[in-house]
């Protein structure tokens, strides 16, 4: 097995820099520093009221939500796109605000895979209901764990495949897609 990643995006304004659920972002400053919180295990900024305004104030459109027929096409450009790189899937859930992959994607590095995803499912999404008000269904970037370790990509599948309600969810194991 080569690197594998539990990858995660949300879409656009669903969850924002500010939010009392927690957020990674370049916004705490440590020795004059400004940090980004983003590996597995680091804290976390949360509960900022008035960056969650300031952004919200900021956006180009409402906040994008997936429908069912949406979640649809985004797994199944997912999957698509995965077989013509070559890399492999063994988890998907796609919920109406985000979602979670986890995948093999051989020598590619974790930024281009999330980033191919994103942009094969933009572009199967615009075609068939347009691009939306924001000029974009997601989020910037996105997280990008790896898994070290088949222990850690079964716990990681069996986190994706537990998410509470989503639209779409799959694994490798089971081939079969659950709405």
């Amino acid at each position: 097995m080569s690197a594998c990643w539990l990858l995660t995006s949300t879409t656009y304004g669903t969850w924002l820099p500010g939010d009392a659920r927690g957020f990674v972002s370049t916004v705490t400053e440590v020795d004059g520093q400004r940090v980004r919180h983003s590996q597995y295990g680091e804290p976390y900024d949360a509960d900022m009221p008035g960056l969650e305004t300031a952004v919200r104030e900021k956006m180009k459109g409402s906040p994008v939500y997936f429908s069912l027929e949406q979640a649809k096409t985004v797994f199944a450009q997912f999957r698509e796109t995965a077989e013509h790189r070559g890399w492999l899937l063994f988890a998907v859930a796609v919920m109406s605000n985000h979602f979670h992959v986890v995948a093999d994607g051989g020598d590619a590095n974790p930024e281009s895979i999330l980033r191919d995803l994103k942009s094969y499912a933009s572009r199967a999404l615009n075609r068939q209901w347009g691009r939306p008000a924001s000029g974009t269904w997601w989020t910037t970037s996105g997280s990008k764990r790896r898994l070290t370790g088949e222990a850690a990509v079964t716990a990681a599948v069996r986190y994706v495949l537990r998410q509470a309600h989503p639209l779409v969810v799959w694994s490798h194991d089971t081939k079969s897609e659950r709405q």
